[in-house]
């Protein structure tokens, strides 16, 4: 079911400023957000629930190595098209149990993922395995004006179960979103 539901909505996906970064100034902010925050290039990064592979695309050409992983096949294909000529991994697979090796990545990156998982903790436990020695986990989640989502606190202490730090921070600026914002929407880095 949930396949589908996004395999329904992969056509439209990137209508939204923060799904598609087709605004040069929305892309632009994202790349200011996440480059900082990643190790130096050419770092292996696992984007996890991918979507139209946005983000994965915007890392690669920055120089990451890059595997994509998500449930849609219609929303790979249409990140195979944002991705043609280059080295991005795109693969078909739950985010939650990803097709991915323990300990191959120097980041793990999920936005919007972890509040759909239908046990948050135990994707964050395998999710952690994903990572390299040092590893870094970036997430970018929220909770809406739907009632949907998980808060910055709840969020921090899934982390914690896992990992021994968790910075929060809110991302309230409208550039990011190609709008002003009024529900919570953070970014959770852990560095161990």
């Amino acid at each position: 079911m949930t396949q589908d539901l996004w395999d329904a909505q992969a056509a439209t996906f990137d209508e939204q400023p923060d799904h598609g970064l087709r605004d040069p100034e929305v892309r632009a902010a994202w790349a200011d957000l996440l480059l900082p925050l990643l190790p130096p290039v050419p770092a292996a990064v696992v984007d996890l629930g991918c979507g139209t592979g946005s983000l994965s695309v915007l890392l690669a050409e920055a120089g990451y190595d890059v595997c994509g992983v998500d449930l849609s096949g219609r929303m790979l294909d249409e990140a195979g098209k944002k991705a043609a000529g280059m080295a991005v991994d795109l693969q078909l697979g739950d985010a939650a149990e990803p097709p991915c090796a323990d300990h191959s990545f120097d980041v793990v990156l999920a936005r919007h993922v972890l509040w759909a998982m239908p046990d948050p903790g135990a994707a964050l436990g395998r999710w952690v395995r994903l990572l390299k020695p040092g590893g870094r986990l970036v997430l970018v989640e929220g909770r809406w004006f739907t009632g949907a989502g998980l808060t910055a606190a709840e969020c921090r202490a899934l982390v914690r179960r896992h990992r021994g730090e968790a910075d929060v921070r809110r991302l309230d600026d409208p550039r990011l979103w190609g709008a002003e914002i009024e529900d919570e929407r953070y970014l959770l880095v852990s560095l161990r």
